[in-house]
């Protein structure tokens, strides 16, 4: 996600502490540099500060976003059924995803806290709390974090994480965000570079290119790396987006890992961002809108998508309830059909067609 405007006005005094040291500088790599790293689409994905402003004034000025129509939906999770390590995807809110495969019970980019933001006064704040409550998460194997933005890694809630198994949960992050755990007392953690592997129980996690980009401050931008996740494990192949603009990464995946691929497709979930795209002009190299989800959905050789990144914390200029609306129309234009790319309400839980216990209507 994009620096938030809340963010950037706290950041100057507050965020001393956040800064991370780039480290594992390869010149081989296009996309390192000696100061961080860089998209290699060649896409102006983190925007000057005069585009920033120029995006709030016009949002005021405006009166955007407006008002959320409804409420996002939530239902009641299936805390019992969750204790059964099933191959399912339950969405907890925004970029957060308990995902099992495997036998893993695994986590993405979690975010429980009241605000996406650096302190706990003011920024971006949920509209609803998490779909499970991090207390009555089943054990976490692993956490997965696509990038540093404050709504994909939240300091308290990765403390608690930690806390929570006695240090034994796995951290699998980007290469240079490793210093930032150690110095909050997380040491069981690899880092890991695009296209780079690690394997865990015999599931494998692949880090792998995406386009945007990583900052916590307002001098550390470019310092971290950011990504998407891809794994496999024999019961279910996923993928998780992070935060994205569309580019040829997601088709350079499925070529890069079309070993992997059963019945010409290769994923059997992909969890794509479909939220905080608006305006275009200043969102879109940076996020996917909904009709990009929906080529990205293609370009990977997914069966079945779910969008997340929306409903949760009001970002930009559209409406909360906005995305699947948006997502409704590209999918019907694309001729692509209902099942194939949806949303699950907040708490909710997919499982492949033929998996056990009883699935709510998604």
């Amino acid at each position: 996600m994009a620096l938030k405007p809340w963010a950037a006005a706290l950041s100057g005094a507050l965020l001393a502490v956040a800064a991370f040291a780039h480290h594992g500088f390869d010149a081989a790599k296009p996309q390192h540099t000696p100061e961080g790293f860089r998209n290699v689409t060649g896409a102006q994905v983190a925007k000057p500060l005069s585009w920033l402003l120029r995006w709030r004034w016009e949002a005021w000025r405006a009166g955007l976003p407006p008002a959320a129509r409804q409420p996002t939906p939530v239902v009641p999770p299936q805390l019992e059924l969750l204790q059964a390590r099933q191959p399912s995807a339950t969405w907890i809110g925004h970029a957060t995803v308990l995902v099992q495969s495997g036998g893993l019970n695994i986590l993405t980019d979690p975010v429980f806290s009241e605000r996406a933001s650096p302190v706990g006064f003011a920024g971006p704040r949920r509209s609803q709390p998490p779909g499970i409550a991090l207390a009555d998460l089943p054990p976490i194997d692993v956490v997965l974090i696509s990038h540093n933005h404050y709504d994909h890694l939240d300091q308290t809630s990765v403390v608690q994480l930690n806390a929570r198994s006695g240090g034994r949960t796995l951290f699998l992050v980007p290469l240079g965000i490793k210093a930032f755990l150690e110095r909050e007392g997380i040491t069981h953690v690899v880092e890991l570079d695009w296209w780079d592997v690690h394997r865990v129980q015999g599931v494998e996690f692949h880090f792998v290119p995406v386009q945007h980009w990583s900052a916590r401050g307002l001098d550390d931008r470019m310092e971290t790396l950011w990504g998407g996740w891809c794994v496999f494990a024999p019961d279910l192949r996923w993928y998780f987006s992070g935060d994205a603009g569309y580019s040829r990464h997601f088709a350079d995946t499925r070529e890069r890992l079309g070993a992997h691929a059963r019945d010409g497709l290769l994923f059997d979930l992909a969890l794509l961002s479909i939220g905080a795209y608006e305006p275009r002009w200043f969102m879109r190299e940076q996020h996917m809108d909904p009709a990009d989800a929906v080529q990205a959905h293609r370009d990977l050789g997914a069966r079945r998508s779910i969008g997340v990144h929306w409903g949760t914390f009001e970002l930009t200029d559209e409406a909360l309830d906005q995305p699947p609306l948006d997502l409704a129309a590209a999918r019907q234009a694309s001729g692509l059909p209902e099942e194939a790319f949806g949303v699950l309400p907040i708490g909710g839980t997919w499982r492949p067609a033929g998996a056990p216990g009883p699935a709510p209507k998604q």
